[in-house]
């Protein structure tokens, strides 16, 4: 089937957020035999786009009578949605402490299972002009665009600065909506740099380049999943959830870089 692809930044704030979507792989149906059916919206974060893509269209291949269709953004302002009662089937975030405000809601449906990991880089212009060679170059160069805040990706660059000592003044900050907009703003050359995921950068392609972050200033990105309460069609949604989770689901995020859980 066709997909349906909605980004947080062309939608309206709460009800208009909400992406139909479903499917159910062949390693994931459940007992019985049968293949789930139906529709299902997955709210997932921006950083996962091009991963989730592909496992969508992978699902459907095993399950045509499946539609999926995602719905992607921050982490923190897909909760903001589904807690204002948008619909939504699985949950995809990029941290923990997202995840826990539904579970401590009552608006998960099962305990949530890490499905991945993400590391921190710094994206530069093609060619770094700068010549920015880590972390601590940070303090002089410029521009730095940073997620928002509240953001999963905003609240693991705060830690690789202070991990390196470094303080950018917030007026040469720049803050995206989520990762996608964050390493957009240094593609666009709105910025000389930016502290987003790896997998950001490798799906940015030659738009930016890469500064590694050594290992004593950086993060940890665990991304978990779950199926939601308040889901019209559980049964597929849980089918999905167990396709991300497959050795089949998981082979596909390595090749999009991102960590086994």
């Amino acid at each position: 089937m066709r997909r349906r692809t909605r980004s947080l930044s062309t939608v309206v704030p709460a009800v208009a957020a909400v992406i139909l979507l479903g499917a159910t792989p062949a390693t994931a149906r459940p007992a019985g035999g049968t293949t789930p059916t139906g529709s299902i919206t997955v709210s997932a974060a921006a950083s996962l786009t091009e991963a989730f893509t592909a496992l969508g269209d992978r699902f459907e291949r095993r399950n045509p009578r499946a539609d999926v269709t995602f719905n992607f953004g921050s982490s923190s302002s897909l909760v903001s949605q589904i807690q204002a009662g948008a619909p939504a089937d699985v949950f995809a975030a990029a941290d923990l402490a997202t995840m826990d405000r539904l579970v401590a809601d009552g608006e998960v449906a099962t305990t949530p299972t890490p499905f991945a990991r993400n590391t921190m880089v710094i994206a530069v212009k093609p060619g770094n002009p700068e010549e920015l060679t880590g972390v601590d170059d940070l303090a002089d160069a410029g521009t730095i665009s940073l997620c928002g805040a509240a953001a999963p990706c905003g609240v693991y660059a705060a830690r690789v600065l202070e991990r390196a000592g470094v303080t950018v003044p917030e007026r040469r900050i720049t803050r995206g909506a989520d990762a996608r907009a964050t390493v957009g703003a240094v593609a666009r050359g709105d910025a000389a740099a930016a502290i987003v995921y790896v997998t950001d950068v490798e799906a940015a392609g030659r738009s930016v380049a890469a500064v590694a972050i050594p290992a004593a200033q950086n993060v940890i990105a665990v991304y978990p999943i779950a199926p939601l309460a308040a889901s019209s069609n559980r049964r597929l949604a849980r089918a999905f959830v167990d396709f991300v989770t497959s050795p089949a689901g998981q082979r596909t995020l390595a090749a999009y870089g991102f960590l086994p859980a």
